[in-house]
């Protein structure tokens, strides 16, 4: 189970910023954003090796469940 920041939209934030620095603009300018996409992932494979049995409510709210 992991629940995690969603990295493809941070790579993307980060290379806005960059962009932003290299145009001219000073770092210590630049507002500093929160992250607001989170994901959760379940490894079924790796529950079932370990003995969980994870209900399904649990597994309705997973972003992605791998079998």
């Amino acid at each position: 189970m992991s629940y995690g920041v969603d990295v493809g939209p941070q790579w993307r934030r980060a290379a806005s910023y960059v962009a932003k620095i290299l145009r001219g603009a000073q770092p210590a300018e630049l507002p500093v954003e929160q992250v607001d996409n989170f994901e959760f992932v379940l490894n079924l494979k790796t529950a079932k090796a370990i003995g969980v049995v994870l209900p399904t409510s649990i597994l309705l709210r997973a972003d992605e469940v791998i079998e």
